[in-house]
Order: C-alpha cells, then structure tokens, then sequence
C-alpha cells in the first residue's frame, strides 16, 4: 500500500506512534503539529488521507476539515477527537470528516479504519474513471470534472453533497436505505447516524429543486429511504 498520509496531531508522542503503524502498511507518512501547517500542506497536494487530531492549537481541526472541503480537490479524511459526546461526533461527520476515531483508540483499530478508506476510496476511483457526464431534464453531472449545472447554470456543491448526488444520479430508480448511503457515500454504517444522510438531502433538495417539498431528482421512498427520479433517465 504505497500512500501518503498526512497526520496532523500536537501530541508529539501519538503522532510518533501513530506514523510508526502507518509507515508499517508501506505509508509514506508526515506529521505537522498545527492546523495552519496542515492546511498549506494539505494544499500542496499529492496526499492520500489525513489523520486529523479535533483540538489543535490555532485553527482547530473542525476548521480546517470545513476549509479542505470547501476545496475542489477531495482527500479523505479521518478524525481523532478525545471528545466522547455524540454531538462533536456528529458535527466532525456533517463538516465533511470521512471517519473518526475517539482517543483512546487501539492501533488495531486505526489501521482497520485506514484500510476501509482506502478501498472505499479504490472503489469510486473504479466505477467513476472514465466516467460520462450525466444529464436529467434540465440537470447536468459531470463526474470528471465534479461539476454541476442546473439548466445551464453552476451549483455549488460540497464535496459530500457531490458524492451523495452522483451515488443517485449513477443509479436511478434505484431505492437506497440511509444505511446504504452512509456506507456508499461516508465510508462507515454507524447506527444512529442516520440524519447525517436526511441533513445532505435537505441541502441538496434546497439547490437542486424548485420546491424542495416537491422534489423531482430526489425522491423520498417512505419507509424504506430515498431515490434518483428514474422517469427523467
């Protein structure tokens, strides 16, 4: 596994260890101690995944995880947070982080969590290279160039929210359950999360729809979850 991770970390000790596992997958492996550092790292490119400590000193790691995202490049990202409340969970999640980890965590545990990034991130690599534009009566995806247009015009996607559209628009018709999408879209099957999916939706629906109570892409299965309107494939 030839990949180059960026661990952000200001514990010097973890990160040490941290690096000497991953280095043990075949990683190449860097570590900076400050999120402004990371950030301009991060930047540079040529980064396979970031290990992102939450409490950094200066910017923290919530906002350097919302300031990557907002980037059109997407590397993955795994936080370590030592918060144990579901909120700061949920928060690090709907900011766009890939996975997280609660300190303390086992080695074991975050090499397993490494490993299923990186397949996850093998997988789109492979269904999505080379992939056609997308075009629904009105609604353009083009996932080259993770662009999309609403009848000519740009919208402004994050990057989940991208992910999360084109998983429907490569499959209409096709009924997926909030589980499915967590583990298609974000990488993890947690229980309980399941209003990461329902808040995505919402913002999707917000961009893309004239009424977003009356979608026409996005369509709500009730009971069993959400699909891509296949009456305009």
């Amino acid at each position: 596994m030839s990949r180059r991770i960026l661990v952000v970390e200001d514990n010097a000790d973890l990160a040490r260890l941290v690096s000497l596992h991953l280095r043990d997958l075949g990683c190449q492996v860097e570590s900076v101690d400050d999120g402004a550092t990371a950030l301009a790292r991060a930047r540079a490119g040529d980064i396979d995944l970031i290990v992102l400590d939450l409490m950094l000193p200066g910017m923290d790691g919530l906002e350097l995880c919302r300031q990557l995202r907002g980037e059109r490049s997407y590397t993955p990202i795994l936080m370590l947070t030592a918060k144990s409340s579901e909120l700061d969970r949920v928060v690090g999640l709907e900011v766009g982080a890939d996975d997280y980890l609660t300190k303390p965590f086992s080695i074991r545990e975050l090499l397993a969590r490494v490993k299923a990034i990186f397949r996850r991130m093998e997988a789109i690599a492979g269904e999505l290279a080379p992939a056609r534009p997308l075009r629904f009566d009105g609604l353009h995806v083009d996932p080259d160039k993770r662009e999309v247009r609403l009848e000519g015009r740009p919208v402004d996607l994050t990057a989940k929210e991208f992910d999360l559209l084109l998983q429907f628009a490569s499959h209409p018709g096709r009924v997926y359950t909030r589980s499915q999408l967590l583990d298609l879209v974000w990488g993890y099957s947690h229980s309980g999360y399941e209003h990461t999916v329902n808040s995505h939706i919402n913002r999707l629906r917000r961009k893309l729809e004239e009424e977003a109570t009356q979608p026409r892409y996005i369509l709500t299965v009730w009971g069993v979850g959400y699909k891509f309107n296949d009456a305009l494939a």
